[in-house]
């Protein structure tokens, strides 16, 4: 099913005899084979309004990312969380949708700067399981929204309701970026390295590391954007703090090579040739070096990259091995599985007492029927 309209959508919904697995472009599919009919938003598609001006952009949710980004940079704009792009991943096929970006509230490297997708979404449309056309927020940086049911859907994964349409505010393009390369560092010193950089006063856009980087050694990667005076600027100031470490450290200055850098982070490139599980955990930073420590401990064939200063760690694992069972402050999601594993764990973390009230009821109020991707959420 692929409706072309809001009201089509409407329609579709009310009509359902049964479940419906919601997809954008397909591409972000972590849970099991679909269950009922599949609904796409691919249909929808279109930008209504852009406003460079006002550093907004209103777009049908099935338009593709890449329409945006082209879209935004003629005027040399761009959407500032840095949406990853689940394919190389994943390894499906199909095109990245705006309303699967923000099902999924998909941020890369620069959430810890900007935020995450949730905190650009200014306003969506949308319709839930009883087929109820809905709209909250705006298409301005100031309005009155009531219940916030903006950021409730973003990170929904289609389980409260079908997306229609988004408005998101912008950012523009940097003049230059930088990226100051810390090369030899074990886990937690890499942390360390990142905490500081990230508590300096020199707005640091990205930190993250690879104990196997593209070069086979470690490295740690804290990246800068700005006008070209002001990032020379701070990435030798950085290059300063770290000179303590006894390591070697570059900085660079090439927009192809950062950006491939940044790209190789973001779509978690590292574990793309291969077919074993990839969990994604957010943690305290000052966590993580311990959690993958006592992980090996058990495991040895294990991959990890660090991304939001160490708060964010991809693990690639053995199938079948459960991280939630490693008892930690954070919460896991399973990515990318086997069916066997999937028939064991569930994708996300599962949700207790209160918290499981609360989303219980939310879906009870939005989709009583359950029939919008059932099962998904636990």
């Amino acid at each position: 099913m692929k409706p072309d309209s809001e009201l089509a959508l409407v329609t579709t919904i009310k009509e359902a005899k049964g479940p419906m697995r919601v997809i954008g472009g397909g591409t972000r599919i972590i849970g099991a084979p679909a269950i009922g009919e599949i609904l796409s938003t691919t249909g929808m598609s279109g930008i209504s309004l852009y406003e460079p001006g006002a550093l907004t952009i209103v777009a049908s949710s099935g338009t593709p990312v890449a329409e945006i980004e082209a879209k935004l940079a003629k005027d040399h704009q761009r959407l500032a969380f840095e949406p990853m792009d689940h394919r190389e991943l994943l390894g499906t096929q199909g095109t990245p949708t705006i309303g699967g970006v923000v099902a999924t509230n998909a941020s890369g490297p620069r959430r810890i700067q900007v935020g995450a997708c949730r905190d650009s979404l200014l306003g969506v449309r949308f319709v839930d399981g009883q087929g109820r056309s809905l709209k909250n927020g705006g298409r301005v940086m100031k309005n009155v929204t009531g219940y916030d049911l903006v950021k409730l859907m973003a990170g929904s994964w289609g389980t409260l309701g079908v997306l229609s349409e988004v408005s998101l505010k912008v950012q523009a393009i940097p003049e230059a970026v930088g990226c100051v390369l810390v090369n030899g560092l074990d886990e937690t010193a890499a942390v360390s390295v990142m905490s500081r950089a990230l508590g300096s006063p020199y707005d640091v856009s990205g930190a993250a590391h690879a104990p196997v980087g593209v070069n086979g050694h470690p490295v740690t990667m804290i990246r800068v954007e700005g006008l070209e005076s002001s990032v020379s600027y701070r990435t030798k100031k950085l290059r300063q703090m770290f000179a303590d470490n006894g390591v070697e450290i570059t900085i660079e200055h090439d927009l192809e090579n950062v950006t491939a850098c940044w790209k190789w982070v973001r779509d978690v490139s590292l574990f793309k040739n291969s077919e074993a599980s990839v969990w994604r955990i957010s943690i305290k930073p000052t966590d993580a070096p311990g959690l993958v420590a006592r992980i090996r401990a058990d495991y040895h064939d294990v991959s990890v990259l660090y991304d939001w200063g160490g708060g964010l760690i991809w693990i690639e694992a053995p199938e079948g091995v459960n991280l939630r069972s490693f008892e930690f402050s954070g919460h896991a999601t399973l990515i990318r599985k086997s069916p066997d594993t999937l028939c064991k764990l569930p994708i996300f973390q599962p949700n207790v007492g209160p918290l499981l009230a609360i989303s219980k009821g939310l879906r009870s109020k939005f989709d009583p029927r359950n029939i919008l991707n059932p099962g998904l959420m636990g």
